[in-house]
C-alpha cells in the first residue's frame, strides 16, 4: 500500500476515515524513511496524523520501522539508562539532563543521551548544545558512543547519526512548522536492553509514550512531563509521570517539596527576544554558552534551582534504571555524587576518552 493510499485512509471529513493499523503505520514510516516519497506527501501524512491524534498502534509501527533502519548503539550494556529528551530542544531553560547524566554516572549508572542539534521546528537548546559548550561534544558514530559509555560511563550520540534518513526530513519539519510524530519517534531509538527516561509533552501522550516503551520491549523506564516536554521536572510544582517497572505501569508524581528541593522559580536562560525567522535558541552562541555555564555551576556545587532540578532528574535516571527503589533514595544518592565530586569525575573521564 502506497503512502498516497494511507493518506486517503486518514483523510479528514471522510466517513470511512480511521486510524492506521500497526502494519499500515509500519509500512508508512518505512516508506517515509526510504526517501522514495515526495516532501509534499510526507508533510501531508505527518500533519494528518498529528491532527487526528496518534494511537499506540501507530506509534509502535512508526518506532519499529525506525528501529529496523537505525544503527542503535550500546545493546546489552549492563546498567544502562538512555535519556530521551526532545531533540528540537528547549526555548526557556537549559538542558539539565547533561548535568543529571554526569551525576547519575557518578552514582553508578551508565548513561546514554540521545540528542541532536538545531532540529526544526523549535531549533532549541539540546544536550548537544551543552556538551559543545563544555568542550566535549557528542558523536555521530554509534560505535564511538558505545566506547565512551563503556569507558566513561556516559556519552551522547546524534540520532541523525544513528538514522541518517532523519536528516533528509529536516526541511519538511521546518516547513510544516508544528511538531509532528517525528519528534516522538526519534526519542524511541534507545537500545531495547536499556532502561529509558523519556520526556513527554502535556496531555494524554504520557500514557501513549509509556505504553509504547513497554511494547518495544523495555523492562524499565519512566515517561515524564518535564519542563517544555523534556525530562527535567519542575522545582516549583508537581510533575506527572508514569513508571514502567518490570512490565508494570505505575503513576509517578514528582513533588519537589517532598525532597527539600522546592524553589520559588525555575532555572531559566536569559531572554534575548524572538530569534530571527527560521532560527532558534540553539542557534544563538551566547545562549549555548549560558547553558554550558549553568551546567558547569551545578557540577561545581553552586546552590539554586538548577542544582535542585538536576538532583531530581538524576534521581529519575537512577529510579528508571532500578538503582534505587524510591525517588528519595535517588535524590540522596545523587546528592552524594554531586557533593563528593564523582559527577565532575564523570565529566573528566568523558573529556579524556572523547
Amino acid at each position: 500500500m502506497s503512502l498516497r493510499s494511507l493518506i486517503r485512509i486518514l483523510g479528514p471529513g471522510k466517513k470511512d476515515s480511521r486510524n492506521l493499523t500497526y502494519e499500515e503505520a509500519h509500512r508508512a514510516f518505512d516508506q517515509i524513511l526510504s526517501g522514495s516519497e515526495s516532501e509534499i506527501q510526507i508533510a501531508t501524512f505527518l500533519v494528518l496524523v498529528r491532527m487526528k491524534g496518534l494511537t499506540v498502534e501507530e506509534l509502535m509501527g512508526f518506532a519499529k520501522a525506525a528501529r529496523e533502519r537505525a544503527n542503535i548503539p550500546c545493546n546489552d550494556v549492563p546498567g544502562l539508562v538512555t535519556i530521551c529528551p526532545p531533540h528540537d530542544g528547549l526555548e526557556r531553560s537549559a538542558p539539565l539532563e547533561v548535568a543529571a547524566g554526569f551525576v547519575a554516572a557518578g552514582a553508578g549508572a551508565r548513561v546514554l543521551i540521545l540528542s541532536d542539534r538545531c532540529v526544526p521546528p523549535r531549533r532549541g537548546l539540546t544536550a548537544a548544545s551543552v556538551l559543545d559548550a563544555l568542550g566535549v561534544g557528542m558523536t555521530w558514530d554509534p560505535r564511538e558512543v558505545e566506547t565512551w559509555v563503556t569507558k566513561a560511563r556516559i556519552g551522547a550520540c546524534a540520532v541523525s547519526g544513528m538514522l541518517p534518513a532523519l536528516m533528509s526530513l529536516r526541511r519538511v519539519r521546518g516547513d510544516v512548522v508544528i511538531r509532528t510524530p517525528l519528534a516522538t519517534v526519534e526519542k524511541l531509538l534507545a537500545p531495547t536492553s536499556s532502561a529509558v527516561l523519556l520526556g513527554a509533552q502535556g496531555g494524554p501522550v504520557l500514557g501513549t509514550a509509556v505504553e509504547v516503551i513497554h511494547g518495544l520491549g523495555h523492562a524499565r523506564g519512566i515517561a515524564i512531563q518535564g519542563l517544555e516536554g523534556g525530562v527535567v521536572p519542575s522545582v516549583r510544582k508537581r510533575t506527572r509521570g508514569i513508571e514502567l517497572a518490570e512490565r508494570h505501569l505505575v503513576p509517578l508524581n514528582v513533588e519537589p517539596e517532598d525532597f527539600g528541593v522546592l524553589a520559588e522559580a525555575e532555572h531559566e536562560i536569559p531572554e534575548f527576544g524572538p530569534p530571527p525567522e527560521g532560527l532558534g535558541t540553539g542557534d544563538n552562541p551566547e545562549l549555548v554558552k549560558c547553558a554550558g555555564d549553568i551546567t558547569e555551576s551545578v557540577l561545581a556545587g553552586d546552590m539554586g534551582p538548577a542544582r535542585n532540578a538536576t538532583l531530581l532528574t538524576a534521581a529519575l535516571i537512577l529510579k528508571a534504571g532500578g538503582f534505587v527503589f524510591t525517588l528519595a533514595e535517588g535524590v540522596d544518592r545523587a546528592t552524594r555524587s554531586l557533593d563528593s565530586g564523582a559527577a565532575r569525575e564523570a565529566l573528566a573521564r568523558l573529556r579524556e576518552v572523547a
